[in-house]
């Protein structure tokens, strides 16, 4: 049996790292074997490109440049990690898929959403998540929690309008996909986060 793949997805300062752990754990408890990875990254090619779009190197880069470069870790990633892994029957647990590059390029830089998708075909096939936990919280707030994390990548570097469009697509995908979509409040504790993801994750895995 192939195993699952689960994204877990948001805004800056919005927990993922912190519930992804949780959800391995979880997880495991209930049998299942689960390799955790991360978007842009996950390889050792992947973790290179992360580092050229996180980076501060020469006032940026061009949209087009970007997104390739995004697809570009993303094709590595299911080829050498994503796909392999799924078809040992492990489940993938992954920080940040495609929602993020519909979000981000989408959302907050304004490349319209088709081109997108034509990417998403293209790299990804028929290939979707089984199931995406966005992690929601208000901007002002995943900001504040962000800012105590260190020195600014280049995309927290971004303005407040930037990341609420940001998280207006990422609402929006979830809207318009509520059966691999769920919304999780992440602006409560860290302990009460966790506790509304493990009942998503009880109820989604009795439903089958």
């Amino acid at each position: 049996m192939a195993g699952r793949l689960v994204t877990v997805d948001g805004g800056e300062g919005a927990g993922k790292t912190t519930q992804m752990g949780f959800m391995r754990e979880y997880l495991e408890r209930r049998g299942y074997r689960v390799v955790t990875t991360r978007e842009p990254g996950g390889t050792s090619l992947g973790e290179e490109i992360r580092a050229l779009l996180l980076g501060h190197r020469d006032g940026g880069m061009t949209l087009a440049a970007e997104t390739l470069l995004m697809f570009a870790a993303r094709a590595e990633h299911l080829e050498r990690v994503i796909r392999p892994v799924l078809a040992t029957g492990c489940w993938v647990l992954c920080d940040r898929f495609t929602d993020a590059t519909y979000a981000y390029q989408g959302g907050g830089r304004g490349l319209p959403l088709e081109r997108i998708a034509v990417l998403e075909e293209w790299v990804q096939g028929e290939l979707r998540p089984d199931l995406t936990l966005l992690l929601d919280v208000p901007v002002a707030t995943g900001l504040t929690r962000a800012g105590k994390r260190g020195v600014a990548d280049r995309f927290e570097r971004e303005n407040v309008d930037f990341f609420e469009r940001v998280r207006a697509i990422y609402l929006e995908r979830a809207t318009h996909e509520p059966n691999r979509c769920r919304v999780v409040d992440a602006s409560q504790s860290v302990e009460a986060v966790r506790a509304e993801v493990e009942a998503m994750l009880a109820e989604w895995l009795e439903s089958g």
